[in-house]
This record gives structure tokens, C-alpha cells and sequence, in this order.
């Protein structure tokens, strides 16, 4: 037999367990106010540390003994830069530390969870998230601490992304309420600051600009001359970016079917930013789970490409255009390019700079696999959209068709992108299939898409699934008889009503820190979606019969395939006992399972040693239960 010939999912891969604990994760970036300065937040381990890098010189660590992580929600909002400091968020306080020497300075008392701070332009005071677990407002401080923290605004049930106009005057914020998530409809909300002698500012005049109950609004951005204030609107099914002009009380659209608008997920995520000189727009519009990077003239609304500016990049991140001059600052990746800090001058025919890298890049991208976009049909006719990953290794071949894993995202209202999946590439370079299945109710293919799972979730996610996998066998992609299904959370959920409902279908799943009991997920789960599953299943009591039918553990006693469970024991979002009580019902009949359960670890993994041990289980469970069986 030709020694390179080795049969599928046995493939020697350097994306070894070991090699994919060693990376990092960079999660934001932004400039300090003279564009002197780029920080950028790096995951490492369990620990989130701050990053400088000044112009000309070496990238530092700015933090020591302090671990950034903002906890409101699903986090995000960490840190900002103004003024030659860096304010951050570490144990539920606001720090404030120098970017060139000296010790981070506490502002703010440990005292419920603060996110998104912003600084005020003559770096007085600090706008930020403010939230107690049951009650959210925005907080204000003086930015050297020497006042108690004071409500600034009050009496919404969420809030995100303030933001100041450039001369202080104004403070522009998002909010919404019960039970809409933030892609479901809020408001864009602006006010005047006032200030008596040394008081800490007031908001006056307080009123909407944009938003409702039914239109999503998305990331306020002032422009740096003041004259305009951008935000980023769902409407006609689309989301673009809009103008609003507060002298003459007018608005205007930039942009016409671009797909701009991301689910607000978390609290820091920007997908636009105004040039140095007010003149245009940089923001990132997708297509497919593929990113581009457009330009918009302000006056005009011309746009164009400058995708080319980023050469091989198909993702696109934390748009930060530099607030001194024309560079543009973003997190790059592509399924063959892990993250990375990137930098480019635009119009300079320079290439990209890169500033840091996620991962050490000693493995040949000749190992990746490229996704191919790829649609197949629902059950009642419609698309069903997803990304296609081959078996790809440059040293092996196999014979016949290849197992293959189904993927299904979190959220529900995620979608699974063209960036790098280190995990599909786990599965792809050893002989894997991998289909990443975006659902009905995913992001990124319009507003009517992603609202199709309203009142539906545990149906269609269910149904798209399924029909992904037998798209995979129809088209020859996959050898049907060796099918994985395998997803964390929302797509955990997903994997154990497919268990509980098509039985057999499968040849084993993966579940992680899965949905089991959804009236115990309603009662249990964080604030952010205490109500999520008002409009996901129906409000309680009146839907208590739709809850039962779509529990996977009331219909436990279906599942027949074997199941290896993996669960955060200090899961806040998706509670250990959801886990507990579905493995309670395996091992009581005797279905092949397994059930891992990481101490330290929340709704998802973050230390090297979990995710080690985690792919390293995996890899042993599916060749177990699915390679030789």
C-alpha cells in the first residue's frame, strides 16, 4: 500500500492538543488619543493582559499582577485609551494606569461588574457600564478616583456602548429592555452633559434618535469634528450605517445593502470607525461567513474595496482607524492565518504591518483547510447556509469517503465565519470532514434569516442540522455512516435534541456545557438572557408545554448514540446541573458516555490545560467510538 494512503480521521497532524493550548487570544485594540500608542488585550491562559506598542518601539506588557476582564454579560468593553493612560477592567473595578511608568491606580470600589469605559475629551471623567447582576445603568467617575462613582442615566434594563462627542457636550448611548436581546431592537439615546462648578456632570435633554422595540441599533460613533454622530441600523433587512446630523436634526443613509451590523454579543464590538479627518468610514461588511473591508465617503457615499490593503485576510475585527493619521488598526485572520494585530496606511501601497501574532505559525498552511460556502435546503424549501471544511493534510490520502463532523454554533444568533477555527483545522488535518452549519437564525444572511428562529429555536436549528448532515452524504462529502455532531451551548442544545429526535442518525456527539433543561435555563441563567427565551420558545407559564416538548431531558430517554459531555464547573451562563442531569439519565441506562467537567472553567474554556486535555479527550472519544467501532 502506498505509505502516504492512511485511512481518514488517523492522519498524523502537527495541530497537535499540545499546540493548540499554546496560543493566545486577542480580543480588542485601540489607539491612545495622539495615535502614538496601540494597545491590544491578549487572552493567555486564564489571564487577560494589556499590550503597548509605541511608534518605533517594542511591544510591552502593561499589566503585571492584574488580569483585564470585563464581566458584564458575556464581557467585552475591557479597557480604553485617552490621554497617555490606559483605563481597564480587573475584578470588577476600573483601573487607571500610565502607558509609559507607574502602577495601575484602582477609580472606582469593588462594587458590582463595570464594562465599557469611555473617557471624556478633557479627560476628566469616565462614562462606563455599570451593573449589579439585576440592575444596569451607565456610571459615572472622576477619572484620578477622588469622587465616589455616581448613575448617570437609569431605568432601562441594559445598556452598552457610550460614547462622548469630541468637545465633552454630549454623550451618545445604546439601551433596551425586556425581553429583546440587543439584535432584536434598541435605542440609540443621545444627551447634553451638564456641570455645575465642580459637580460631577448631569444629563439633560435626554432623547432617542434611532431604535425601537423592533429595529436593532449598533455601535454610536461620533465623528472626530463633532458634526455628525454614525450608528449602524437594521432596516429593510439590512445593516447599514447612518448619519445623524444633531444641528439640523436630520439623518441621512451611507450605505445600502452592506451587511455592517454585528450581534451585540458582548460589549466592546465595533465594526466601523471614522477616518483621522472626519472624511469617511472604515467598516467591514460580510457575505457567506467572508469579510471585506470598504471605505465610504462621508459627503458623497462613495464606497470601495480596500480589502487588497489586507492581502489574504478573509476576517476582519475591532476596526480602529488611527485618530491622528490614515492607518488603520484591526484583528486579521483567515482560515490559514490565525489572529494578528495588523496595521496598514491606506493609499500608501504599503504592506500590512504585523504587530503580534496569535500563534507561533511554525505549522505550513499547507496542513489548513480553505471552507467552501455552501447552501442546501430546509424542509420547508428555504436556504440553509453553512461552511464546507475537506479532509486536508499534505502528507496523507484516504480511500473512500471521509467521517465528518456537523457543527453547530452557539448563541443561537451567531454565525460560524471564514476566519481561523483551530479546532475545525484539529479535525480537517486528521482526516475530518467538518460541515459549520449557520442555521436558521444565524447572523449574516439578513434580518427575515436570522428572525426565522423566533418561537422556533429546537426546531429549525434541529432541522438544518440534519439536513446538513445529509447534505454532506447526498453530495458524496461524507460517509454517512460515520457522522459526529458536535456543539457548545446554544449549539450543545442543538446536539442533544438531534440525539433525543433522530436517533441513529449519528455516529457519536460531543455536547459542551449543552442547554438540557430549559425551564432551569430560564429560571438559572445570567441576567443578560434572563428573557431570551420569551421570544427563542414563548414567555412562561403560557409556553410551559412547548418548554417540557423541546427539553432534551424530558425525552432523555431517546438517546441512544453515545455522548461525551464537557462542562465549565463554574458556568454561569449554562449552569454545571444542565450537564449533570442529562449524564444522570446516561448513565442510569447505560448509554455509552462520557462526562468531563473542568474545574475553573466557565462558559467556554480558557486555560492552556483545559484546552490540552479538552482536544486530547476528543481525539480519544471519536476514535473510539467512531474510527473503530
Amino acid at each position: 500500500m502506498d505509505a502516504n494512503v492512511a485511512p481518514f480521521g488517523l492522519w498524523e497532524s502537527p495541530l497537535t492538543p499540545k499546540r493548540l493550548a499554546l496560543g493566545i487570544r486577542i480580543s480588542d485594540i485601540a489607539w491612545d488619543s495622539d495615535g502614538e500608542t496601540l494597545v491590544w488585550l491578549e487572552g493567555r491562559s486564564d489571564r487577560g493582559v494589556l499590550i503597548a506598542k509605541r511608534r518605533g518601539d517594542a511591544p510591552r506588557d502593561l499589566t503585571v499582577d492584574l488580569s483585564v476582564r470585563a464581566r458584564v454579560g458575556y464581557g467585552g468593553g475591557d479597557f480604553t485609551v485617552a490621554g497617555g493612560y490606559v483605563y481597564f477592567i480587573s475584578g470588577g473595578r476600573i483601573y487607571r494606569q500610565p502607558l509609559t511608568h507607574g502602577e495601575a491606580q484602582p477609580i472606582t470600589p469593588p462594587l458590582g461588574e463595570p464594562a465599557a469605559p469611555v473617557v471624556s475629551p478633557d479627560g476628566k471623567w469616565v462614562v462606563f457600564v455599570w451593573s449589579d447582576g439585576t440592575a444596569d445603568c451607565l456610571g459615572i467617575v472622576a477619572t484620578d478616583g477622588a469622587s465616589w462613582p455616581q448613575k448617570l442615566v437609569a431605568g432601562s434594563d441594559f445598556y452598552m456602548q457610550p460614547r462622548f462627542s469630541p468637545d465633552g457636550s454630549r454623550v451618545a448611548w445604546i439601551e433596551w429592555d425586556y425581553p429583546n436581546m440587543p439584535w432584536d431592537g434598541t435605542r440609540l439615546m443621545i444627551a447634553e452633559l451638564r456641570a455645575n462648578g465642580g459637580d460631577m456632570p448631569r444629563v439633560e435633554n435626554v432623547h432617542r434618535i434611532a431604535g425601537g422595540d423592533d429595529e436593532a441599533v449598533f455601535q454610536p460613533e461620533f465623528s472626530p469634528n463633532g458634526v455628525m454622530l454614525a450608528y449602524v441600523a437594521e432596516r429593510d433587512g439590512d445593516g447599514d450605517i447612518y448619519l445623524y446630523d444633531s444641528d439640523a436634526d436630520t439623518t441621512r443613509r451611507l450605505t445600502v445593502g452592506e451587511n455592517v451590523i454585528l450581534p451585540a454579543w458582548g460589549q466592546g464590538m465595533r465594526a466601523y470607525g471614522f477616518t483621522y479627518d472626519s472624511a469617511a468610514i472604515v467598516y467591514r461588511t460580510g457575505s457567506n461567513g467572508i469579510d471585506q473591508l470598504k471605505r465610504v465617503d462621508v459627503r458623497s457615499g462613495d464606497s470601495e474595496s480596500i480589502t487588497h490593503y489586507f492581502p489574504g485576510y478573509t476576517l476582519f475585527g475591532q476596526i480602529a482607524p488611527s485618530p491622528a493619521e490614515n492607518v488603520i488598526a484591526l484583528i486579521g485572520q483567515s482560515p490559514q492565518i490565525p489572529p494578528r494585530v495588523v496595521t496598514c496606511t491606506i493609499a500608501a501601497h504599503q504592506s500590512p504591518r504585523v504587530h503580534r501574532y496569535s500563534q507561533p505559525e511554525t505549522i505550513d498552511p499547507a496542513y489548513f483547510s480553505t471552507p467552501e460556502p455552501v447552501e442546501w435546503l430546509a424542509p420547508d424549501g428555504g436556504k440553509v447556509y453553512g461552511l464546507y471544511y475537506a479532509p486536508h493534510n499534505p502528507r496523507y490520502a484516504g480511500n473512500g469517503l471521509p467521517p465528518a463532523v456537523v457543527m453547530i454554533h452557539g448563541g443561537p444568533t451567531s454565525q460560524s465565519t471564514a476566519g481561523f477555527h483551530a479546532g475545525t483545522q484539529f479535525f480537517t488535518s486528521r482526516g475530518y470532514a467538518v460541515l459549520e452549519v449557520n442555521y436558521r437564525g444565524s447572523t449574516g444572511y439578513g434580518k427575515a434569516y436570522r428572525n426565522a428562529l423566533t418561537g422556533n429555536w429546537g426546531i429549525f436549528d434541529m432541522e438544518d442540522a440534519v439536513s446538513g448532515a445529509e447534505f454532506l452524504t447526498t453530495t458524496n462529502r461524507a460517509d454517512g455512516s460515520r457522522l459526529v455532531i458536535m456543539g457548545g451551548s446554544a449549539g450543545g442544545y442543538t446536539v442533544l435534541r438531534v440525539l433525543t429526535e433522530h436517533p441513529g442518525l449519528f455516529k457519536a456527539a460531543i455536547c459542551m456545557y449543552g442547554v438540557s433543561d430549559l425551564f432551569n435555563l430560564a429560571l438559572k441563567t445570567h441576567k443578560f438572557e434572563s428573557r431570551y427565551l420569551d421570544t427563542m420558545i414563548g414567555p412562561l407559564p403560557d409556553a410551559s408545554r412547548i418548554y417540557r416538548d423541546r427539553s432534551p431531558l424530558f425525552s432523555a430517554d431517546r438517546i441512544s448514540d453515545p455522548v461525551a459531555v464537557f462542562q465549565g464547573e463554574d458556568d454561569k451562563v449554562v449552569p454545571k446541573e444542565q450537564s449533570d442531569s442529562i449524564v444522570a439519565s446516561l448513565r442510569a441506562r447505560g448509554i455509552p458516555h462520557e462526562y468531563h467537567v473542568y474545574p475553573g472553567e466557565g462558559h467556554g474554556w480558557r486555560k492552556s490545560e483545559t484546552i490540552e486535555v479538552f482536544y486530547r479527550d476528543v481525539d480519544q472519544f471519536l476514535r473510539r467510538y467512531v474510527l473503530f467501532r
